[in-house]
């Protein structure tokens, strides 16, 4: 058997490597070696609950206010002795965040094979998203196996030179766990939601909280929603609002007063999923979001000007805004007002995986270690 870390250390990641590691649990030639950094925190506890995952070990680096750079030592001055302790075959890092940067910075210094889940997504401007752009590069660069989600992230990676033969076309382990998560039954815990969903009234559900809307952007967002809610009073939006102290500070002023706006704490997994598929309209400038939405056949308006994730903006049901407090009404309102676009948008398009992303991962990492073989990439379905 041939010992593969999995790091992760938010909440994004937990949900896509989750369903990594339970098909590593199921293989007959790897086992998995769990590793949290703990950047996010209660977040990141609730996911790992829910999916029933108990970290082999925690390095617990979060601390309230931190800056990148405190992170970023923290991570990079704990992981050596975990890596020597363990001593994995290789190390899965997922994604775009600070701790998939240093945690394929440190397996490198350790002379670890890094296999990169989710790699390729390129936005093509260095400081957007900020830092996740930079730190996706980064990894990519010490990276033995890129684990690309669709055909562009592997185009992406290709024109960069890399070697075609350590990129696998896989499809995104996010909508396994999405797939998986919206068959089960799920009650929201906050009763203004539960009451709402209940009545059938349409939902609009709203999430901020990238680095580069913090400040003026973020209060034209807060706004253009209560420009929104004003307007279409039989619409109800769901605003859980981020642990952020900066977020909410510059959104809860602006809309929190107004009758049909729920503003609650974040939703765990499972409920924000749910909330997904009731909603009737997403405004998102999260990148996952814009990955789980489509499956749904819900339209995403995007409160931001580039995207790393374009696929679902080529299929139509995501639609780049940026976050103009005009353009954010007119876009929304026109969904609300004109059935043909919003017919349009809301086809169940999604290219970004067929729920079996996982097993294709776990076929490519048995390959590179040398005990198994790789299976049929993934393509998104002409139907």
């Amino acid at each position: 058997m041939k010992n593969v870390m999995v790091i992760y250390g938010t909440r994004p990641e937990a949900v896509k490597v989750a369903p990594l590691i339970r098909a590593l649990r199921e293989s007959d030639v790897l086992t998995p070696i769990v590793v949290s950094t703990g950047q996010h925190r209660e977040m990141l506890d609730q996911v790992n609950r829910w999916f029933g995952i108990e970290p082999d070990h925690d390095l617990d680096v979060f601390k309230a206010g931190q800056s990148l750079t405190e992170l970023s030592a923290r991570i990079l001055t704990d992981l050596p002795a975990v890596l020597q302790r363990y001593a994995p075959d290789a190390v899965v890092v997922q994604g775009d965040t600070t701790t998939v940067a240093m945690a394929a910075i440190a397996c490198f210094y350790e002379q670890v094979p890094v296999v990169h889940l989710e790699a390729g997504l390129r936005s093509g401007d260095i400081t957007s998203p900020f830092p996740e752009e930079a730190n996706r590069r980064l990894a990519g660069q010490v990276t033995a196996l890129h684990l690309a989600p669709t055909s562009a992230a592997r185009d992406n990676l290709l024109r960069e030179n890399f070697d075609p033969a350590a990129v696998v076309v896989t499809g995104n382990t996010v909508i396994d766990a999405l797939q998986w998560t919206a068959d089960q039954p799920v009650r929201f815990q906050d009763e203004r939601i539960a009451a709402s969903a209940a009545s059938g009234r349409p939902m609009i559900l709203l999430t901020t909280h990238r680095r580069e809307n913090w400040g003026e952007p973020m209060l034209h967002i807060g706004a253009a929603v209560r420009r929104l809610a004003e307007r279409f009073p039989d619409h109800v939006v769901v605003f859980p609002a981020h642990k952020n102290p900066t977020v909410r500070e510059a959104i809860i002023p602006l809309i929190g007063d107004l009758p049909n706006v729920i503003v609650c704490e974040p939703l765990d997994y499972p409920e924000f999923v749910h909330a997904q598929r009731l909603s009737r309209i997403v405004l998102t400038d999260s990148g996952g979001v814009q990955e789980e939405a489509p499956s749904f056949g819900r339209p995403v308006l995007v409160l931001r000007d580039n995207t790393e994730r374009p696929e679902a903006v080529t299929a139509g049901t995501v639609k780049l805004i940026g976050t103009d407090a005009d353009r954010i009404v007119a876009e929304v309102s026109q969904l609300i007002e004109d059935p043909a676009t919003y017919e349009r948008m809301s086809q169940a398009v999604n290219p970004y995986g067929d729920g079996h992303a996982s097993h294709r991962c776990v076929a490519a990492i048995a390959a590179l270690l040398g005990v198994g073989e790789r299976v049929a990439e993934f393509e998104v379905s002409a139907g």
